[in-house]
């Protein structure tokens, strides 16, 4: 038996529940994992509440990110063994596989060693993050050094990750956050520019620390009407990647801004890359090389849970307070 969290209706945190059950041995291209730490993700609650992309079958399991160890290999995976200490990728649906437990199956191909100066709580915080804002800067959007990007919910873990590898190619970062507190941790986190959307004008203020030529490359996750305030930051010929649905209302097309500057808008999951295994070599490629060198470092937020407060670290998750990612110890 081994304490596994499960949900049996949609709804608020309260649903999540942690029970006992018999975890089978992996299956012919799995592995089990004795999990030490999960890694949340915004797209979990989405999930939990019936607002996301996959649709929960019940019992549901949940849950992208975990790191841990192989606890043992079924039968045709090659390449790992017992003991070795691993993360995963969110390269699964959540209608078959679930990280938030004590022991969990994995498909092998969404098991990656993490390199060995990171910690486990690191560990549990690389790839959902890494990968997204690899797809949205580098595979999509070829980012070069000298080029402007703004980076929305920039404290968010992939905020967070886009402004590093962003740095790291050499552009000038201006993030955004709601909220004033967070100002001074963005620029201590490596932010060149911070605008604080509730008290200044966004496309006024990233107009002005450009000089008048704008954004090249905006990476937002909320979506809505504000897309439409974020073209008017962008410069011309820039490109809005979209990757989340934090605005449930529509989300209009910036006809107007793209007719002046030729604007690219794309959305996109980070499942059209981590589903290809060709793209996803390239994207594990680029991290782990980033991870050795230093030149990315997961930030995780200071709040601290354990598996039996699962239900407060999705609040907390809600309550949008969170600098960096949010961990839970097993």
């Amino acid at each position: 038996m081994a304490r596994v969290v499960r949900f049996a209706q949609t709804g608020g945190p309260e649903v999540l529940r942690v029970e006992d059950i018999d975890v089978p041995s992996p299956k012919s291209g799995e592995v089990r994992i004795k999990v030490e730490v999960l890694g949340l993700n915004r797209a979990e609650c989405m999930f939990r509440a019936g607002q996301y992309l996959e649709v929960p079958q019940f019992p549901a399991l949940i849950g992208y990110e975990c790191s841990g160890i192989i606890e043992s290999v079924g039968p045709g995976v090659p390449g790992f063994k017992v003991g070795d200490r691993v993360s995963t990728i969110p390269a699964f649906g959540m209608t078959q596989y679930g990280s938030y437990g004590e022991l969990v199956n994995m498909p092998v191909h969404a098991v990656a060693a993490y390199p060995a100066n990171l910690s486990a709580e690191q560990g549990a915080a690389i790839w959902m993050q890494y990968v997204t804002a690899w797809c949205g800067l580098i595979e999509l959007g070829k980012l070069k050094a000298g080029q402007t990007v703004l980076v929305t919910a920039a404290s968010s873990s992939v905020g967070l990750a886009a402004m590093q590898i962003a740095k790291a190619g050499g552009a000038q970062v201006i993030a955004a956050t709601r909220k004033p507190d967070k100002k001074a941790r963005l620029l201590s986190a490596g932010a060149d520019h911070v605008v604080v959307t509730d008290q200044e004008d966004l496309p006024a203020r990233v107009m002005a620390v450009t000089g008048g030529k704008g954004a090249n490359i905006i990476f937002d996750p909320v979506s809505g009407p504000y897309v439409d305030t974020l073209a008017q930051a962008a410069a011309h010929d820039a490109r809005i990647f979209i990757y989340g649905l934090l605005d449930a209302r529509p989300t209009p097309f910036p006809l107007y801004a793209s007719f002046q500057k030729g604007i690219w808008v794309r959305a996109f999951a980070l499942f059209e890359f981590t589903l290809q295994p060709a793209a996803l070599a390239r994207a594990k490629e680029f991290i782990i090389s980033g991870l050795a060198s230093g030149a990315l470092k997961p930030v995780i937020d200071p709040a601290s849970f354990t598996l039996d407060r699962i239900v407060e670290a999705h609040r907390y998750m809600e309550s949008n307070n969170q600098f960096g990612k949010i961990v839970v110890r097993v």
